[in-house]
């Protein structure tokens, strides 16, 4: 019977050797990832987008790390309300931030109850920034058929009804799944955030203002992973 051939030292050390270099190169880009946000130098107006999904954020250390606002998630479709958002509007103005709220729209209702929730959530400020409407959720899982025209239409009726309660344009912060469905972004005139860890976005066709530029930055500000975004000055 014929012995099996042993592998040689040599390739058993230059093997390990590899899985090693592949590890660290590995570890080194996750660290990079993870840590990275846009230098200051490019984009001096720098900030996070915080809900309860985030956990607790020490909006002084948002401060610290050179963060100037905070966007809150506030309400989501017609009953949808974050738990944090009292918290963190209070904790962010304490901090010195500027403070704007985000409504999470949802194609399956209607704009009257969405908006309805949102003044619920959000008072009429004039200091606040501009308020900002997510756009993430598409029709397809809606237990009725929402056509594409009827979500373009409760969508511009809930961009009226929330620009007349804030005094404000409304940002459309549009996700890439968003809209790659729809093509909504040249379909409106409001500025414009877009999401894209690490590469700058470009999938809207146009220009951007805001730019989530790293969903999961490690930071001092929170235990949890934060949302960092910049603006295009």
């Amino acid at each position: 019977m014929a012995r099996k051939r042993k592998a040689s030292p040599w390739k058993l050390r230059t093997a390990a050797a590899l899985v090693l270099v592949a590890a660290a190169t590995g570890g080194y880009l996750w660290w990079q990832v993870n840590h990275w946000s846009p230098p200051e130098e490019r984009y001096p107006d720098q900030g996070v987008v915080a809900g309860a999904r985030d956990g607790v954020i020490n909006f002084r250390t948002v401060r610290a790390l050179g963060g100037s606002f905070a966007y809150l998630d506030a309400s989501d479709g017609e009953s949808g309300q974050d738990a944090r958002f009292s918290r963190n509007f209070a904790a962010a103005r304490e901090a010195n931030l500027q403070v704007g709220a985000v409504h999470a729209f949802d194609p399956c209702t209607m704009a009257d109850g969405q908006s309805a929730n949102f003044v619920t959530m959000v008072p009429r400020d004039s200091s606040l920034l501009p308020p900002a409407i997510e756009l993430r959720k598409t029709a397809d899982g809606c237990e009725q058929r929402v056509s594409d025209a009827a979500v373009e239409s409760e969508l511009m009726t809930l961009i009226n009804q929330i620009e007349n309660h804030s005094g404000k344009a409304v940002i459309l912060k549009i996700d890439p799944n968003f809209e790659a469905r729809y093509g909504l972004a040249s379909q409106f005139e409001r500025n414009l955030w877009l999401t894209s860890t690490w590469m700058e976005p470009d999938y809207a066709g146009r220009p951007w203002l805001l730019w989530t530029a790293n969903e999961a930055l490690r930071s001092e500000a929170s235990d949890d992973p934060v949302r960092w975004v910049v603006v295009q000055s």
